[in-house]
């Protein structure tokens, strides 16, 4: 089988590249050209924005999936930025499909939370979304991009994504330990309420879709809801960090460009069931983190 993985140097991208099963021939993609951060494994640059080189790139390469984690993913720069965001959510699907479709492979799109309005979470793979901001409005039309298709595809929803990466993305694990390892006090909001995902996880249960060739979508994300007040407590508690520097605020306070679904959350219950994933809780999660960090 050959995959390719779009977004090869972001957060989830490099982690899927590192976890590819064997005998699985993979092929990294990105806009920079980073080849030191694969050394066992194959990269190449392209404009992802370009239908052109996608294409003679998928039809050169010819993979059976392609895994997308290419995204725009600034939510209060989507306000302004609103072309950028569009060509990196919407305009690449939409390549990515043209492309796929010239060879018969797979689409598997990584998707958000942002897609619901926060009013009545957590949500399951069925209910109607209705998002509240340009990159939720964004991300639903690359899914609907996907229905609209004749390319076989899967959708994995996610959100609040960490772990560590080599180029040393940041991640919310790693901004808030280094803030408060450098005693400087920290806000966290107690009204945004959802899951938190190791980028681990993600990657091994996209994996596990395309393994079992599954179709359709499906939440893939920490087996835990709580607050962001709570995950940040909870991260100073097993870094044993001085949590007293960690205020409690509410979402209003911060005056946000982009309004942010707040009850919100993933129902995972089909991803552990139907495929079983193994999916963390936050300590679970933060704990593998520092075995990474440590290793």
């Amino acid at each position: 089988m050959k995959v390719l993985v779009t977004g090869a140097l972001g957060l989830l991208g490099q982690r899927l590249i590192e976890k590819t099963p064997s005998p699985i021939e993979v092929l990294g993609v990105d806009l920079a050209d980073h080849q030191d951060l694969f050394p066992q494994q194959a990269y190449r640059p392209c404009d992802l924005a370009d239908r052109t080189a996608i294409r003679e790139l998928v039809e050169s390469f010819k993979p059976d999936w392609i895994l997308n984690c290419v995204a725009y993913t600034n939510v209060d720069g989507a306000e302004e930025q609103r072309e950028a965001c569009w060509r990196a959510n919407v305009e690449v699907v939409e390549n990515l499909v043209y492309a796929a479709h010239k060879v018969d492979a797979r689409i598997l799109q990584v998707s958000t939370d942002y897609i619901f309005d926060g009013k009545d979470g957590p949500y399951d793979e069925n209910e109607i979304p209705n998002p509240l901001g340009y990159y939720g409005r964004s991300k639903l039309a690359a899914e609907n991009v996907l229905k609209a298709s004749l390319v076989d595809f899967a959708i994995a929803r996610t959100m609040v994504l960490y772990g560590i990466s080599r180029n040393k993305r940041p991640d919310f694990v790693g901004w808030l330990v280094g803030e408060i390892g450098a005693g400087r006090p920290v806000r966290n909001v107690t009204d945004q309420i959802g899951n938190t995902t190791l980028n681990d996880d993600l990657a091994a249960g996209m994996w596990t879709i395309v393994d079992n060739g599954f179709q359709g979508i499906i939440n893939v994300a920490g087996r835990e809801i709580a607050s962001r007040y709570d995950f940040a407590l909870k991260i100073a508690e097993l870094f044993d960090l001085d949590a007293s520097l960690i205020s409690p605020i509410e979402t209003h306070e911060l005056n946000q460009k982009a309004p942010r679904p707040l009850n919100s959350g993933l129902i995972v219950e089909k991803a552990t069931q139907l495929l079983d994933m193994q999916l963390s809780n936050m300590e679970q999660g933060i704990r593998k983190y520092q075995a990474r960090l440590n290793a």
